[in-house]
């Protein structure tokens, strides 16, 4: 089975493209400084560690790591200067023991599997450090990506979700139907192309040595998979970011920062979940909402990302909506009433009853299981539980999904009052 899911896994990279090389700078960013990395810096990231999680494929674990941190940050900060400015990146950091998530679906189809990189805890160590500085240079240099929500300090899936729908509502407001376009990447994060990532980051004008060791830390990369116990033959990684890395992330968020620049439309980004909204009263209204889905058609293909186009949708707002139809390249996309946006449930008619409806389901299921799992009836057993467990499900983003009417809020207030139940002391609260 490891072998079967790695060849899967394998089977999904671009192939390396390395004809395509550019120079040249958007900005004068940091050429080619020398990057001093400091003892203190490094003890500080190791004293962090969470002594918890798994090692990779170097058998050095995080808590043997943490607990020496004093003793081996000096010595480790040494490697890691040498490291950088040489750009020379050890084998053992170039390879990845991959842990299938199962997603959803069949077990038995491999493409419900998430492939997640165990990578040596030391490698991730001077990623971090060198994330921070690669952040530090996007900042200064102006580049960072206005509309990406996802892996950025200080944004998250509430913010997205405010910020696109209160243009939305403030068009809905005004009496004008408004058109969305979900839009979904096939294998997002595993076929990122390396040399054009590379080119994109040469011109954001990252310095040159940290540029040339993330090019080095991509180049002749190994996986193989681990599932429980068995281990699959080493695969070569021609393509994509690592998905547990820590640099991961921040590449890819900045691999896609150009995609929906020319947008004449909301366009707004969480990591590779990309929405466009727009007014659509007229028919030249919805030619401009697919002027720009040809922009992203064609820089799609220009990336060599591919969109999976069956789960690309369209939804249509508005009560004189006209139901225009959209294109994806070739493909026609389907309508759809409702769509799962970032864990919340939006259907076309803007009212939240149908999250509120499958918030409560979901934590009165959790409540059930905690009633029967538990024979305590004390306060102090009973509320933490509620709190770490059912609590979430109905305060996930609740600032942008907040009920509208007086029956929805009576369904979250009965599962306050269910839970209360359930405890000593509080029946009749």
């Amino acid at each position: 089975m490891a072998q079967y899911l790695n060849k899967y896994f394998a089977s999904v990279f671009n192939k390396a493209n390395e004809e395509l090389r550019g120079n040249g700078r958007m900005t004068n960013g940091n050429e080619d400084m020398e990057v001093d990395i400091t003892t203190s810096e490094v003890e500080a990231i190791l004293e962090q560690l969470n002594g918890t999680k798994s090692e990779g494929p170097d058998n050095l674990h995080p808590r043997i790591l943490k607990e020496l941190a004093h003793e081996i940050a000096s010595p480790l900060a040494r490697i890691f200067n040498e490291s950088v400015n040489s750009g020379v990146v050890p084998y053992d950091w170039r390879i990845a023991n991959v842990v299938p998530i199962f997603k959803k679906g069949r077990k038995s189809d491999p493409s419900n599997y998430r492939p997640v990189s165990l990578t040596s805890v030391v490698c991730k160590v001077l990623e971090k450090i060198l994330k921070e500085k690669v952040v530090k240079d996007i900042e200064v240099n102006g580049n960072w990506d206005k509309v990406q929500h996802g892996f950025t300090k200080g944004r998250s899936c509430q913010t997205n979700l405010i910020s696109f729908f209160e243009k939305v509502t403030d068009y809905l407001d005004k009496g004008n139907a408004v058109d969305l376009i979900y839009l979904d990447f096939s294998k997002a994060f595993d076929t990122v192309p390396h040399v054009e990532l590379l080119v994109k980051l040469e011109k954001m004008g990252i310095n040159m040595r940290i540029e040339r060791w993330i090019r080095n830390w991509l180049k002749g990369r190994l996986q193989r998979v681990v599932l429980k116990g068995e281990l699959s033959g080493w695969k070569e990684v021609t393509s994509g970011v690592p998905q547990g890395s820590v640099l991961g992330p921040i590449l890819f968020n900045l691999f896609i920062t150009d995609l929906g620049t020319k947008s004449g439309n909301v366009l707004i980004k969480f990591a590779d979940d990309t929405k466009l909204g727009g007014i659509a009263n007229t028919e030249k209204d919805r030619d401009i909402i697919q002027e720009d889905l040809d922009d992203l058609v064609n820089w799609s293909n220009s990336n060599r990302m591919k969109f999976n186009s069956e789960k690309c949708k369209v939804m249509h707002l508005g009560i004189n909506n006209k139901n225009f139809r959209y294109r994806l390249g070739m493909h026609q996309l389907e309508a759809t009433e409702e769509e799962k946006d970032l864990g919340v449930l939006v259907d076309h008619r803007m009212t939240m009853s149908r999250q509120c409806d499958m918030a409560v389901k979901k934590a009165n299921v959790v409540l059930g299981c905690i009633r029967r799992g538990i024979s305590s009836k004390d306060k102090e057993v009973l509320v933490p539980l509620y709190k770490a467990l059912v609590r979430p499900h109905l305060e996930y983003c609740v600032q942008f999904w907040s009920p509208m009417f007086k029956k929805d809020e009576f369904k979250l207030e009965q599962v306050q009052r269910r839970a209360t139940r359930m405890i000593r002391g509080m029946e009749n609260l």
